[in-house]
């Protein structure tokens, strides 16, 4: 059933949010400074194209790590974040017409919060 899910997701919707991370993320890699934003971005978008069946949970972090990842997030929304959100509230919306598109207008909200704060994530197995 997941992938049934999977290749329905990346052909109503997922290709494009997924292209529009991995467009984010080479913008991102432009500068040294974006780097960290720019592997993140491009492991959020492989998770955009095929999310069913894996999960995005918090990494494992000190105290120092998660402050680093707040910071990262707030410049994140900031610069890229927000347009990401959008793209995916506006797929949600499209999906959400039709009956079938009800759960996938559900995984474009989660990943449209995704989008604001992606750095510190990572993305495992479903259970």
């Amino acid at each position: 059933m997941r992938l049934i899910g999977n290749i329905l997701w990346f052909l109503l919707g997922g290709l494009v949010m997924g292209l529009a991370w991995w467009l984010t993320a080479l913008l991102c890699a432009l500068t040294v400074v974006g780097i960290p934003w720019a592997i993140a971005a491009f492991r959020l978008g492989a998770f955009s194209f095929w999310p069913f069946g894996r999960m995005v949970v918090d990494k494992p972090s000190g105290a120092l790590g998660s402050g680093l990842s707040a910071l990262g997030n707030l410049i994140w929304a900031l610069l890229f974040g927000w347009w990401l959100a959008l793209g995916h509230l506006a797929s949600a919306v499209l999906c959400a017409l039709t009956i079938i598109g009800i759960p996938f207008a559900l995984q474009h909200v989660k990943l449209a919060a995704l989008a604001f704060f992606p750095y510190g994530k990572q993305i495992v197995p479903a259970p």
